[in-house]
């Protein structure tokens, strides 16, 4: 869709900001955004990413619904326009596992049943784009519930069998909010517990300290950097009633400088991903922007 006056404007003032930088080694930085954070266009979004010298994009929902509820020939029309743009997919955003966990009764496994189904039109998906990393969950907690011991069991299991079924991809698991792995140190405990090689952890450093976890460093230092395969930044900050709300990148409150410098230090080569999710009134792709310049400020600094 046509971008207004505004948002023309806004851009090149980011922009501007921007190129200012380009003498960073993003090289070394594998950054890119999550597409429908900045529209649902595809090629509106591969041409923002082009026009911000990025050269990686996090693909979730293409022309509105989730890739994965896409036909695979839209799919592959979404892969040429980032090809055609100089854009690589870093990691195939999915809802795998994104449910609660089905109990273990006929009508569970049909559920779960629909699951398998979804993971593997998640690899056609992730084959079509070219990337070898898909992220996943860990299935969210009822309203109320408390995670048990043999839940975890049961998790644990399944990811093993996710792990058998998707062998040659890497299955990234995000820590989220309501899930049962939501901080670092339960998704260093999941990463202890689950030693297949190519299940590993998407770390959202920003969904852990809305769990109330301090992410960085404290978080952090649950995990084993060797099997991270993907992070995602943004910002957050506490309102004065202590409820956590998202930020532009550099308002709040999270170190996302050092989380970068550490994770560099301790040999990280993969990909990162502005994951903006805070919104100014004036539109998801005003917000993108204002964020991704924020960022390079960090960037600039690490």
């Amino acid at each position: 869709m046509p971008r207004t006056r505004r948002e023309i404007l806004a851009g090149a003032a980011a922009l501007a900001a921007i190129r200012q930088l380009r003498a960073l080694p993003l090289e070394q930085i594998k950054l890119g955004i999550t597409t429908d954070e900045i529209d649902d266009d595809v090629l509106t979004a591969a041409r923002f990413l082009r026009e911000h010298r990025l050269k990686w994009a996090e693909v979730r929902n293409i022309w509105g619904p989730y890739n994965t509820e896409q036909p695979i020939e839209k799919v592959k029309e979404a892969a040429r326009i980032f090809d055609e743009n100089g854009i690589r997919v870093s990691i195939e955003g999915t809802g795998f596992f994104k449910v609660p966990l089905p109990p273990e009764t006929p009508e569970g496994q049909a559920k779960l049943d629909e699951q398998w189904k979804l993971l593997d039109r998640a690899l056609e998906r992730a084959r079509a784009f070219g990337t070898d990393k898909l992220r996943i969950f860990t299935f969210m907690l009822r309203r109320g519930e408390q995670p048990s011991e043999r839940s975890y069991a049961r998790i644990d299991e399944l990811l093993r069998e996710a792990a058998r079924r998707a062998k040659g991809f890497r299955l990234a698991v995000e820590n989220i909010g309501g899930g049962h792995v939501g901080t670092g140190a339960e998704a260093g405990a999941l990463l202890k517990r689950v030693k297949e090689e190519n299940v590993g952890i998407n770390w959202d450093p920003n969904n852990a300290g809305q769990m109330g976890e301090q992410a960085f460093p404290d978080g952090y230092r649950h995990l084993d950097p060797a099997r991270i395969f993907h992070v995602h930044l943004r910002d957050y900050k506490h309102q004065p009633d202590g409820k956590v709300v998202w930020a532009a990148v550099g308002t709040g409150e999270f170190d996302n400088l050092g989380q970068i410098r550490a994770l560099l230090k301790d040999g990280y080569k993969e990909t990162f991903t502005l994951e903006t999710h805070w919104r100014d009134p004036k539109g998801k792709m005003y917000s993108t922007e204002t964020s991704l310049a924020g960022l390079m400020k960090v960037i600039e600094r690490v």
